[in-house]
Parts: structure tokens; C-alpha cells; sequence
């Protein structure tokens, strides 16, 4: 009869390696991993930053682009504004209380003598 070996009582030179997951979970297999892991991070943080300049980016332009069409518009009031202002009829209308007057009468051309 086949005596059954206590499992204690197994020959110690012997080792059984783990197969599958297990393989990949010992200390060992871990630590090489930490400098791979630390770079895994490091990326998810790049990631997220660039998340955050990107929409930072995004505010800055559509202020930006805000600004300038708010500019334009002010350009073109006081555009507006000055082509009225430089009629004729609104001249005449501004220089008035100063005391001058539109000519009626061709100016008057002054020659020299000597020609």
C-alpha cells in the first residue's frame, strides 16, 4: 500500500510555479512594473492637462472673438457717425455759432506781379 505524503512532508527543493494569472501578481513581476505604471500615470496626467488648456484655450477665443465683434460694431457707429457729421449741410450747421457763414461769391484768386 501506497503510503500518502503529507503535504509539509514534501520535498522542499521542489517548487511549483504558478501558472496564469497568478504568474503575474507576485512581488517580483509587480515592482518590474512600477516604472511602466509610474509612466501610465504620468500620461493620464498629460491627458487631463491638455483637457484643461484646451477648454481654457477654447474661453480665451470665444472672448477674444466677442470682443472684436463688438470693436466692429463700435467702428462702424462711429463711421457712421462722422459721415453725417462731414455733410455739408451738418457744417454749416457746426461752424455757425462761431460766426462764419457759407460763401455766396466765387472766391476771389490773387496773382502775383511778376508773372
Amino acid at each position: 500500500m501506497q503510503e500518502q505524503q503529507n503535504p509539509e512532508e514534501r520535498d522542499p527543493k521542489v517548487e511549483v510555479k504558478p501558472t496564469g494569472w497568478k504568474r503575474w501578481l507576485n512581488y517580483q513581476s509587480v515592482v518590474k512594473q512600477v516604472p511602466f505604471f509610474l509612466f501610465l500615470a504620468m500620461l493620464a496626467v498629460l491627458y487631463i492637462y491638455n483637457g484643461h488648456y484646451a477648454d481654457k484655450m477654447i474661453r480665451n477665443i470665444n472672448r477674444t472673438a466677442k470682443e472684436v465683434k463688438e470693436l466692429k460694431y463700435e467702428y462702424i457707429n462711429v463711421k457712421s457717425e462722422l459721415m453725417f457729421q462731414s455733410k455739408p449741410s451738418e457744417l454749416i450747421k457746426a461752424v455757425e455759432p462761431l460766426g462764419l457763414k457759407e460763401l455766396v461769391q466765387a472766391p476771389v484768386v490773387l496773382k502775383a506781379s511778376g508773372e
